[in-house]
């Protein structure tokens, strides 16, 4: 099988060449295709004639999104539809990478992936407006959406809170926002098991479990070994430029459909502090 990954430097693209053995892969970064440019797009797609189309590259600096909305709609919609459109010329299956924030964080549930989009910030609205052109050029096409992703050699919630202890004391985080954290390898094996699966659709893929950002950062420092102390607080005490989901837990139920399980998050943050180790960010 022949892939092509576009967004192949970031977190989630390192590790998808990293788990990705047996097949053929081309790994696109913005420095050799960017998805913003119809004709960069097209050639790359001819030249490699991929079989899957991993699209991973995206805008998402949440934050960033709000004060630069016609960056986000640039990069994540209309260039997730271009390279949706060169994957229907050419014949190739597509795999987008999306997100838990196309939903507003309403239920006390977790969401299915039939639930209404309904996105608080413009980084969810640029997610929401792709999946929905996207399956308007490939219905066969295949939606994944993640959340609260993490992992080794990039920006990630668990870096920042490793580092913010490694110098206080305490530390405050939000309780009131709910989700499920999930590992940048776990992330990369289960895409490469659906595309090898032929699968199409909307699925959830996130670690088994959810949390809040509290109780993810308690996890994380108890795993660590190091003794900071970790505080709840709420939101309202932290305002910042995008409004997040308070509860954005994802259904694995399409996942499961797949015969796919995901190790639990708790897991994930043991296998990450280890990693995190062996690539020398812990010393």
């Amino acid at each position: 099988m022949r892939v092509t990954i576009f967004g192949a430097t970031g977190l989630l693209g390192r590790a998808l060449l990293h788990e990705w053995k047996g097949d053929e892969i081309t790994a696109l970064g913005s420095k050799n295709a960017d998805i913003c440019d119809t004709r960069q797009v097209a050639a790359a797609v001819v030249a490699a004639r991929p079989d899957w189309i991993v699209l991973a590259a995206a805008y998402t600096n949440v934050d960033g999104c709000e004060s630069k909305r016609e960056l986000c709609m640039q990069v994540n919609c209309r260039g997730a539809v271009k390279v949706a459109e060169a994957a229907r010329q050419q014949g190739a299956r597509l795999l987008f990478l999306s997100s838990d924030y196309v939903f507003d964080g309403s239920k006390t549930a977790p969401y299915e992936t039939g639930d209404a989009r309904a996105p608080r910030s413009v980084y969810g609205e640029s997610k929401a407006q792709a999946e929905e052109q996207i399956m308007g050029i490939l219905p066969e096409a295949c939606i994944a959406r993640t959340s609260w992703l993490f992992g080794v050699g990039g920006r990630s919630f668990p870096e920042a809170i490793l580092k913010r202890a490694a110098t206080e004391s305490q530390i405050d985080v939000v309780n009131d926002q709910r989700g499920s954290p999930t590992y940048a390898v776990d992330l990369a094996r289960a895409i490469i098991e659906l595309c090898r699966a032929e699968a199409r659709g909307i699925i959830h893929v996130t670690n088994r479990g959810d949390c809040t950002w509290f109780e993810f950062a308690r996890e994380i420092l108890s795993q660590a070994g190091m003794a900071t102390e970790v505080r709840p607080t709420t939101s309202d005490k932290f305002v910042r430029g995008a409004e997040r989901p308070k509860y954005s837990v994802l259904s694995p139920r399409s996942l499961q459909a797949f015969g796919i399980q995901m190790p639990s998050w708790q897991d994930a943050i043991g296998r990450y502090l280890q990693e995190r180790k062996l690539a020398g960010a812990g010393s």
